[in-house]
């Protein structure tokens, strides 16, 4: 059944909040530079994550562990100038918020300050509590991630689906409702069974965002580069491709390269 949209001239944290209220679903991609952002924005999305996964499309690297805060705050930067509607939410990377509360405000205050973002997003439950609590504390919006967190991949040693076992989804049940009451605004929950992802967002009065985790939960994300086929290796089973952009991006270029080696490309209407 289709939900009447409010138009919102700016997202913001209480925007999404209002949209779980009414039913409406809540939009998120990834985009890490200004030009994608101005598209992505300017087609109507709710919310932009500059994810730490521009250290997998971007950068090329095997995980999201390499890429530092200084490379998320050039990221960041580059996509707030481009964003007029969009609420902006920005991963604070491996390394600036696990270990040290302190660290973790001075890293988020970093992004806040130096990119001009809306909001910072961590991976973890209670584990992390003191460091979200103390970013909390300095009125600045913290969106969770729960499930599969990349972060970790070390420790879980597969990106394979998460919370099967009663245990792990009890913990993660539990991690949501802790993450709603200390403050969080919204919840990442990545690649767990359907019916947990429903049950969490039932539970909680705050937007449940899923990647790979169902149609019952009050949003979805999907990292840009995959859902418009610029990646063409990872093909998991949540994601659902709008377009082949690998195959048409060198296919324009192999012709470029072809009608410049024929002498075809400029033509005499292409030159001055």
């Amino acid at each position: 059944m289709s939900v009447a949209k409010k138009e919102y001239k700016r997202v913001t944290v209480k925007s999404l909040v209002d949209m779980k209220k009414h039913g409406e679903k809540i939009s998120m991609l990834t985009a890490y530079d200004y030009s994608m952002a101005k598209m992505v924005d300017a087609a109507g999305i709710d919310v932009v994550l500059v994810g730490d996964s521009a250290s997998n499309v971007m950068a090329g690297h095997e995980t999201t562990l390499p890429i530092t805060l200084d490379q998320m705050i050039y990221h960041a930067s580059s996509v707030i100038r481009a964003i007029d509607r969009a609420l902006v939410v920005v991963d604070l990377p491996f390394g600036s918020y696990q270990s040290d509360p302190k660290e973790a405000l001075r890293s988020a205050i970093r992004i806040m300050k130096e990119s001009g973002a809306h909001a910072v997003k961590l991976e973890g439950g209670k584990e992390i509590k003191e460091s979200i609590k103390r970013i909390l504390n300095a009125g600045i919006p913290v969106m969770g991630h729960l499930g599969l967190t990349p972060q970790s991949i070390y420790k879980f040693g597969t990106y394979t689906v998460r919370a099967k076992e009663d245990q792990e989804a009890e913990k993660l049940k539990e991690d949501a409702k802790y993450l709603e009451k200390i403050g969080c605004f919204a919840i990442v929950l990545e690649k767990i069974p359907a019916n947990l992802a429903k049950e969490v967002a039932q539970s909680v009065s705050i937007p449940i965002i899923g990647i790979g985790a169902g149609n019952g939960v009050d949003g979805q994300v999907l990292v840009i580069h995959d859902m418009l086929g610029i990646t063409h290796e990872f093909s998991p089973r949540f994601l659902r491709r709008y377009l082949n952009l690998y195959d048409e991006i060198t296919g324009a270029v192999s012709q470029y390269v072809a009608d410049v080696k024929n002498q075809d490309f400029p033509n005499d209407d292409e030159q001055y």
